[in-house]
């Protein structure tokens, strides 16, 4: 048989087979890649065309039981509380066993003034699914408008047992917050501890735990949680500072030394080198010292009031008062200083100690204009 005529009916075959092609996709499935593109559109923060997403997928499945709330975390997001309560209350119609429906419409009802409402919706939102951490942290906050601390400590520390690893310290912070603004250190300290303790370790945790027991004296302690802290946040020269600081109030200088040092190799700063300068001096180390105020004053920002003032109190002992004075005056001048009481006196101190009367004057006329009364302006 000739090979030509074996090729054909196979090529028949092969073009019949072409003309199966798929058929398009039915209202259905269009609509769900509609839900799925809406979706994706305003997890990126596209919410314009996330509602025309929603809008097509309306006009081909319009009794989807999902569309409204869909609607609605896009008009929460875009802070819109009245058209996302709309939508909210339509997808409660459709699906009122849905928790998370509740745990928003209880949001946006605290959002708008009304807390009675957003109680229920979230008792209700909490009693279909008791784990919801939205829900229990948006409680907590209501607890803490009517004054409720307690139960405000409370429930931020259940949503912090259910929410996700990323969330819990930010939660627990909540709490400590609530906590500490009422003077109830002990009890800040002990919750602080308590979730370090549980493995939530982040460094705004850690430096929390640091406060609070420095607080409380425990120096030993705090100097460690300060230094995981400094450990984890690599971008944070404060955190070393601190540690540095702890260790020379604990007198161990080499200690103290390597920490600054460490805060340093995050960021160059007049404050570190001053307080370097300061371990060199009580070990009767000048050379060293003075080598580190040469570096604080390369360091110098000009911006921040501590670093200056500590910068013109290493001037003073090394017997440079004249240049100390020149930035308490510069710094004292500034109109956001001008009730800063206690700089307010040194720069006069300074200046009445090396007899320049005027600048006596000029700052002892300030306070005075700030308000404040003195028996005697240095």
């Amino acid at each position: 048989m000739n090979p030509r005529w074996r090729v054909l009916p196979l090529l028949a075959l092969l073009a019949a087979g072409c003309e199966d092609r798929p058929s398009p996709p039915g209202p259905k499935e269009q609509a769900e890649g509609y839900y799925i593109k809406g979706t994706s559109e305003y997890l990126q923060g596209q919410f314009d065309a996330a509602i025309l997403s929603f809008n097509t997928m309306k006009e081909l499945s319009p009794e989807d039981p999902r569309l409204p709330a869909a609607y609605g975390e896009v008009y929460l997001s875009m802070g819109r509380f009245n058209d996302a309560a709309a939508q909210f209350e339509l997808a409660l119609k459709r699906d009122p066993k849905r928790s998370t429906n509740w745990s928003r419409m209880g949001f946006i009802h605290a959002q708008l003034g009304r807390l009675d409402e957003a109680e229920s919706a979230l008792r209700k939102a909490l009693a279909l699914y008791p784990r919801d951490f939205n829900a229990l942290e948006q409680l907590a906050e209501i607890h803490l408008k009517r004054g409720d601390k307690d139960a405000a400590v409370r429930h931020f520390a259940l949503a912090a047992e259910h929410c996700p690893e990323g969330s819990k310290s930010s939660l627990v912070l909540r709490a400590v917050e609530v906590l500490t603004q009422d003077g109830r250190h002990a009890e800040a300290l002990a919750v602080l501890g308590d979730w370090v303790g549980k493995g939530v370790r982040s460094p705004e945790l850690l430096s929390a735990l640091g406060d609070e027991q420095v607080r409380a004296g425990q120096l030993v302690p705090a100097a460690a949680s300060y230094r995981e802290a400094a450990s984890n946040s690599p971008k944070d020269p404060t955190l070393w500072e601190l540690v540095g600081e702890i260790y020379t109030k604990l007198d161990k200088p080499a200690d103290a030394l390597a920490a600054y040092r460490e805060s340093l190799r995050v960021k160059d700063r007049a404050i570190v080198h001053v307080a370097i300068a300061r371990l060199h001096l009580a070990r009767n180390e000048r050379q060293a010292a003075e080598e580190e105020l040469g570096k604080a004053l390369e360091a110098v920002s000009g911006s921040d009031v501590r670093e200056l003032t500590e910068l013109s109190g290493l001037l003073s002992t090394f017997g440079r008062k004249e240049d100390a004075l020149r930035i308490l005056v510069n710094l004292s001048a500034e109109p956001d200083h001008s009730k800063d009481l206690e700089l307010q006196l040194r720069t006069a101190s300074l200046a009445r100690e090396l007899k320049d009367e005027g600048t006596v004057r000029t700052v002892c006329d300030r306070i005075a204009n700030s308000g404040v009364k003195l028996k005697k302006c240095p």
